[in-house]
């Protein structure tokens, strides 16, 4: 039987949460609709042995796929060349979604032809179990529209989306291997083959957060400070490519405004080591100098975007001590 929808588990060292991942998915009503594809990125704890467990119990939906460690771009790079459903879902495996709302996204899946597809999410804290539902209200209003009118208005993040599989397959997306911060290119690199988006409005994805290990954690920033240099670079570099060869310029603004967002989140990565680590100062600059010759585009929208980018650029970076500090102070309030 075909299936409507195929969902990627990137899985390392997950057993903390993995049983609660799965569990989310099993409804009868769907269960022969869907695959989960649990792909087991070389963990070392008991992830393929849970994985493996709900293979045995629903062989019509659960997968467990093995596999050499190649970071999370590696796992959705498998899947998508294993997946066999109408459209294409990625849930970490330290995530889950609600049962109820996921149940009726595939039923609504069926009667859809999309190219992207979206949902509202939930942001949970790890810690403190509360909720915040996270929404788009021009898709709200406009829930069948062509992408071109929504880019303007509508960020989406990886937790939000479904993707037409033939999308992803056709066009030979792949991601960077042995790289966090992947989920950027995921969210990117279709756009220049998407005409139509479609809203449901359901919940349906929960991104667990407050997690000290995350890789979105200011330590986790830090440590992977490499990986988020080069995600961020590739992707102003893909911008500027699709500008060179496109007219669509709703679309061209989109890449570019994705990428300046990407430098703004780099600048306060750099902001947030110490003020006088002079290593880190002179990354910092050689980063910007970057970017600027990359893409004179992004380089100004990430400069409107962030009051300390535009104070350290128009000071030569001589301010910088100042604003490094500036920085911390507002982390410590949020």
């Amino acid at each position: 039987m075909s299936k409507i929808l195929t969902v990627v588990i990137p899985s390392y060292n997950v057993e903390q949460y993995l049983e609660e991942t799965l569990e989310s998915f099993i409804s009868e009503t769907i269960m022969d609709k869907i695959e989960v594809l649990i792909v087991n990125d070389g963990s070392k704890d008991r992830t393929p042995e849970i994985a493996k467990r709900f293979e045995q119990r629903y062989p019509q939906t659960f997968r467990l796929i093995n596999k050499e460690n190649g970071g999370h771009g590696s796992t959705i790079n498998r899947g998508i060349q294993e997946a066999q459903g109408k459209f294409f879902k990625v849930v970490d495996g330290d995530d889950w979604v609600d049962t109820e709302d996921f149940a009726k996204l595939v039923q609504a899946l069926e009667g859809a032809d999309s190219d992207y597809v979206v949902t509202d999410y939930y942001k949970v804290n790890d810690v403190t179990k509360e909720k915040k539902r996270e929404g788009f209200p021009f898709l709200k209003e406009h829930p069948k529209c062509r992408f071109d009118e929504a880019a303007q208005y509508t960020e989406l993040p990886m937790h939000a989306l479904v993707i037409k599989s033939a999308i992803l397959k056709e066009q030979q997306i792949r991601l960077d291997e042995h790289c966090f911060y992947v989920d950027n290119e995921y969210i990117t690199f279709p756009v220049p083959y998407v005409e139509t988006i479609e809203y449901f409005d359901l919940s349906v994805y929960m991104y667990r957060l407050a997690v000290a290990t995350q890789s979105v954690s200011i330590k986790g920033f830090q440590k992977h400070l490499d990986n988020h240099i080069k995600v961020t670079l590739r992707l102003v570099e893909f911008a500027s490519e699709y500008e060179k060869q496109s007219d669509n310029q709703k679309k061209i603004d989109y890449l570019n405004n994705r990428a300046a967002i990407m430098v703004g989140d780099q600048a306060g990565i750099f902001a947030s080591f110490p003020a006088g680590d002079k290593d880190i100062k002179r990354r910092f600059i050689e980063f910007d100098r970057m970017i600027r010759e990359k893409s004179p585009i992004v380089y100004e929208m990430s400069d409107s975007k962030s009051r300390m980018l535009h104070a350290l650029r128009k000071s030569g970076f001589r301010n910088y001590r100042f604003w490094t500090t500036v920085s911390k102070l507002k982390m410590k309030v949020k």
